[in-house]
């Protein structure tokens, strides 16, 4: 298929190029960073941040493509124009959304069919899921009212190679490096789903073109989950550094900011995704553990990764400092 992926040039979206294009697809990326892609990728350079700049460069070649994977949409605003320029002209649109749209849940696994936050909720600090919500109902009453062929989904925390995020992979390896302590609220017994961002990219795959799965959400997630201070022991074994925790009190740790650790579950409790529903209508499975998840990441991490990102432990010092008073 000609496939278009907006962004493409890192960590999911370029695991996604590199697959499609192994698999035979023809593949354009449209971002504004350049980086070494597969042979054969054709590139499109805009600035999805600058209104009216994506459309201005697609417009030209809007015919070119049977679908199109949106990884860099957080907001009906980011969304609908693209939406507008394809419709009627491709067979699948996919949309990258989040876990970040499910409220809390007390039942565990989540379902699909869980709750979300609100559309209208204006809390700030769920403006990131509350985005994936809006863009969601876009899509799906795009489907219902008009037949567009849509996918929304849901990823969990990933792991894996190049990621953007310092507060991810990164954060773990280099204290581990530095021998420095790991600093997690509480007791660390909340547990998560990780899934490796291959088996993300395996999954985007799967469903390409696929009409069962038009109008759907799914969860992607790996095969296993693990608590918090279950996934630092696991890091180390993939690391072969012994991690060495401190357990911040809840009270301190929800004053810290930015947090202690990027997963939310460490302060607001369990969240396991449900992927029962990809794992029935889709031909694919997880193939990565968390352990073996983190081990490809650190294999990434002493090669080169390494070298591309930057800490500041003075804050990590100064708790420390405080919790020894």
């Amino acid at each position: 298929m000609r496939v278009l992926v907006t962004g493409g040039n890192r960590y999911i979206g370029l695991e996604l190029v590199r697959l499609l294009a192994a698999t035979g697809h023809e593949v354009t990326v449209i971002n504004s960073h350049d980086v070494p892609l597969p042979a054969g990728v054709r590139r499109i350079h805009a600035d999805r941040r600058i209104p009216g700049a994506f459309t201005a460069a697609l417009a030209p070649v809007r015919d070119d493509f049977d679908a199109v994977f949106d990884n860099t949409a957080f907001v009906p605003a980011d969304l609908e124009p693209v939406m507008d320029l394809f419709r009627g002209r491709v067979r699948h649109y996919v949309f990258t959304s989040s876990q970040a749209v499910y409220r809390r849940s007390f039942v565990q696994p989540v379902r699909e069919d869980f709750r979300r936050h609100a559309a209208d909720d204006d809390d700030p600090r769920k403006a990131y899921g509350v985005g994936k919500v809006r863009c969601e109902d876009l899509l799906a009453t795009a489907w219902q009212q008009d037949g567009f062929p849509a996918t929304w989904l849901r990823v969990g925390h990933t792991m894996g190679p190049r990621s953007p995020q310092p507060t991810r992979d990164p954060f773990f390896f280099a204290r581990l490096e530095a021998g420095r302590p790991l600093l997690i609220p509480g007791a660390g017994h909340a547990t998560l789903s990780l899934v490796h961002i291959h088996d993300v990219a395996r999954l985007m795959v799967a469903l390409l073109g696929n009409p069962n799965v038009y109008g759907q959400g799914y969860n992607v997630a790996g095969a296993e989950c693990a608590s918090l201070v279950g996934v630092i022991e696991l890091i180390g074994r993939a690391t072969g550094l012994r991690p060495r925790v401190v357990h911040v009190p809840e009270e301190i740790a929800r004053a810290q900011r930015p947090p202690l650790v990027h997963w939310g579950e460490a302060l607001t409790g369990t969240a396991i995704l449900s992927i029962e529903k990809a794992l029935r209508d889709l031909d694919w499975r997880p193939q990565y553990g968390i352990e073996a998840g983190y081990r490809d990441a650190w294999t990434w991490w002493t090669r080169e990764g390494h070298l591309q990102y930057t800490f500041d432990y003075r804050a990590e010092d100064a708790l420390l400092e405080q919790l020894s008073a």
